[in-house]
């Protein structure tokens, strides 16, 4: 018979402290078991030690805790943590933790599968089953937090929206779960240290101008020449870079920050001299910095990883113009640990 408990943690403080009124016990006992959720991350009600053995059978009578389960955690020799991270109904999404000497930085999911069709992308292989609740994207982020304090004795510092999933196509849930994160009744993490990776929903990145957030922006972009695009990222027919590119503008006239654009370079599909001088231009219309990622190839298909030549024509081209770019180097090789977007498929 299928669990017909509520999931506690969907709801509110507020109507955790009107369901113990209701029970004819004091408010305030809603907002101790509150903290036992978020802040303390407590999965079993039994944790719950300054509270009555009798409050939590009556609790454990009325709800459930669905949390997350590690299923598999993969270790790499340079010290990258690949989660596959087992949903209460079954399915399984992965987080990676990635450090490096100054910081340790997870990279979540917020879908099962993905909602768009990007074709260098082993999540967009597999089809969208469903968004991720606000508390399993939380989850995730404890989960890398605690294994950061295990392996690299320290807090998790950065976070970015990066693995499974197109984060502006699960909005609503995404904003909520960084709401938990970064709230002194959560994990009190600063939003300056989160970013949200997207492929570039142009009226959602509107949407997240006028809400204010105050986390930062990345967008992966991979071309500035719309036929390139398309051919990569089928859904840029839907949402071309003009429409991109107005979005991107709106948004830094609300927020006055600027963006982060992630950018592969393929053999032979976006490594020529046109393509450099179309993401120059682009790159001018907002402030911006630049990272160029190293590809993991999905299959011996058509996208490898450029030549190093083509990479070093890139950085040039931007650095001629004032624009900052890194180069990020795949994590975790030897454990297949590369961030959802960009992930091999196992």
């Amino acid at each position: 018979m299928a669990n017909t408990k509520k999931d506690i943690r969907a709801l509110t403080k507020e109507q955790l402290r009107a369901f113990f009124e209701k029970q004819g016990d004091k408010a305030f006992r809603g907002n101790q078991v509150y903290e036992w959720l978020w802040q303390k991350a407590a999965y079993s009600f039994d944790d719950m030690t300054n509270i009555s053995k009798e409050t939590r059978q009556m609790l454990e009578d009325n709800f459930v805790i669905n949390n997350i389960k590690v299923d598999t955690m993969q270790r790499s020799s340079d010290g990258t943590v690949k989660n596959a991270v087992r949903l209460h109904d079954g399915l399984v999404v992965e987080s990676v933790l990635i450090p490096t000497p100054t910081r340790t930085t997870a990279c979540v999911s917020s879908q099962v599968g993905c909602s768009l069709d990007c074709r260098f992308c082993a999540t967009a292989r597999l089809k969208r089953m469903r968004n991720l609740n606000p508390d399993e994207i939380y989850d995730q982020v404890v989960a890398i937090d605690n294994e950061s304090r295990l392996y690299h004795d320290r807090p998790l510092s950065n976070i970015v929206f990066m693995g499974m999933g197109e984060p502006l196509m699960n909005y609503n849930n995404v904003i909520k779960a960084i709401d938990k994160i970064t709230s002194d009744e959560g994990l009190g993490m600063s939003p300056k240290r989160i970013t949200l990776s997207t492929s570039g929903v142009p009226k959602m990145i509107k949407k997240m101008a006028d809400d204010e957030v105050k986390f930062n922006l990345a967008v992966s972009l991979h071309s500035a020449v719309d036929e390139v695009r398309t051919k990569i990222m089928p859904f840029n027919e839907t949402f071309p870079l003009n429409d991109l590119r107005e979005a991107l503008e709106y948004w830094y006239a609300k927020t006055k920050r600027r963006i982060t654009y992630e950018y592969v370079v393929w053999d032979g599909i976006n490594d020529a001299q046109r393509d450099i001088d179309a993401f120059v231009k682009f790159c001018k219309y907002v402030p911006c910095k630049v990272n160029i990622i190293e590809y993991n190839p999905i299959d011996d298909g058509e996208f490898q990883q450029a030549s190093n030549q083509a990479l070093e024509n890139y950085i040039s081209g931007l650095e001629k113009h004032n624009i900052v770019v890194n180069v990020r180097r795949s994590r975790g090789k030897d454990i297949d640990a590369a961030c959802g977007q960009l992930a091999n498929k196992n």
